[in-house]
């Protein structure tokens, strides 16, 4: 690998030889071109959602298994313009702060509903580790009891979320969502994703495993309070919203590192580290980011395409016809380092293309959670070969900082990379 780094830097240095120098975009225009594109994305996002609810609604009313298909294929579809905005977290606070309402995970899905018997009854961390807030219409938490005899946003949102500060207590968003339309993934690292049955919404004596009617319940709550937290962030980045007017408004060098924060805490600690390198130590399938719909690959693709519509500034929307492009970072950079900036792309595009092996090993070979199995060498390897990109893409990523005189950026780590001992303690 190094020998071909080097290859390209003399390739680039022959090539820039004689080239006249690039104008440097101005800083400000490659911040608004950011913020142009998380509006877009979270407005995507958005657009997205609401077909989701439509088809919520439809299961709801009228249950059926054409009625689930279509709400989880609306889920699934969902998932693709959302899973791009993940690098906008980690240098942006008023997202982070945000975004575990609607992408907490994982969750103690025993809080919202039924499980197996596998699952246990009890943990010594999650005192609601089984509270089955669909079958209960009162809880006890702390001593005290609570009324949720009725499903709504404020008992999802502002009780049940993280009650007794248990990140695991998640109540709301895409995963709670996604295990109400798929149920557990009982199959370890063998084949099959959840397979909730649609009679778990049906009518009357139709309905199977009890309490119908508040499944339902929760899961339009569930649904409608996303399109709310969803339509806030697209506010927040539309013209005058606060997360735009905070960065275009501020020092400009502040701004581009919040940017490459976000591309390089998502690329290292949390999409190597958290989300791939621990499910693979442990070869836990229960460490996969869309554990219950077995959509993960499709997860991390997409926060890979996020991550490069950003530092490319070119973002393609969902209607298939618009592209939202400017200023970008990548300019920022040719205009000061081309050999760096040529190594930064080659980074980018390795990334790209161990993704999109995993992705397709997943839609034609085993599912990402098969993928993860002790033994599986093959499978291992696929995944092993993104961790190994991302992680090399983050050290291009800390070169470039070094490069526009930024302050030194701490990207977020992870014991599974950094202290892989440590997981095992």
């Amino acid at each position: 690998m190094r020998q071909t780094i080097l290859a390209v830097a003399a390739m680039g240095m022959a090539a820039f030889a004689t080239a006249p120098a690039m104008a440097a975009p101005d800083a400000k225009g490659v911040v608004k071109t950011y913020a142009d594109i998380a509006h877009a994305m979270y407005e995507d996002s958005l657009i997205r959602a609401k077909a989701l609810q439509k088809a919520v609604n439809a299961l709801v009313e009228t249950p059926s298994a054409a009625a689930l298909t279509t709400a989880r294929r609306a889920w699934l579809a969902a998932r693709v313009p959302y899973q791009q905005t993940e690098a906008f977290r980690f240098g942006n606070a008023i997202v982070d702060d945000w975004e575990g309402k609607v992408n907490a995970w994982p969750l103690d899905e025993g809080l919202i509903d039924y499980v197996d018997a596998s699952y246990g009854q009890d943990s010594d961390e999650n005192p609601l580790y089984t509270a089955n807030v669909i079958a209960n219409s009162k809880i006890t938490h702390g001593g005290e009891e609570i009324d949720a005899s009725t499903i709504t946003k404020e008992l999802l949102s502002e009780t049940l979320q993280e009650i007794g500060g248990v990140e695991a207590n998640v109540a709301t968003g895409y995963h709670a969502i996604e295990f109400l339309l798929w149920g557990q993934d009982l199959n370890g690292t063998g084949p099959g994703a959840g397979n909730r049955p649609w009679t778990d919404y049906a009518k009357g004596s139709a309905c199977t495993n009890g309490h119908c009617d508040r499944r339902g319940q929760y899961l339009s709550v569930a649904t409608d309070l996303l399109i709310d937290d969803l339509e806030e962030m697209v506010g927040n980045w539309a013209e005058g919203g606060e997360a735009r007017a905070g960065l275009l408004e501020g020092d400009s060098g502040t701004a581009l590192t919040a940017m490459l924060t976000g591309i390089g805490s998502l690329s290292y600690g949390e999409l190597a580290g958290e989300r791939m390198k621990l499910g693979l130590l442990l070869n836990d399938p229960e460490e996969e980011h869309d554990c219950f719909s077995d959509n993960t690959h499709n997860s991390h693709y997409y926060d890979i395409v996020g991550m490069r519509a950003i530092y490319f500034a070119s973002y393609s929307r969902i209607d298939g016809k618009t592209v939202v492009n400017g200023p970008s970072l990548a300019d920022l950079v040719k205009a000061e380092d081309p050999v760096l900036a040529a190594e930064m792309k080659q980074k980018f595009d390795a990334t790209l293309a161990a993704a999109r092996k995993m992705k397709a090993r997943a839609e034609t070979v085993e599912a990402y959670d098969q993928m993860l199995a002790a033994g599986n060498a093959e499978g291992n390897a696929t995944l092993e070969a993104v961790i190994a990109a991302l992680t090399e893409q983050t050290r291009s990523i800390e070169r470039i900082v070094a490069l526009l005189d930024l302050q030194p950026i701490s990207f977020e780590g992870s014991d599974s990379l950094d202290n892989p001992a440590a997981v095992f303690q």
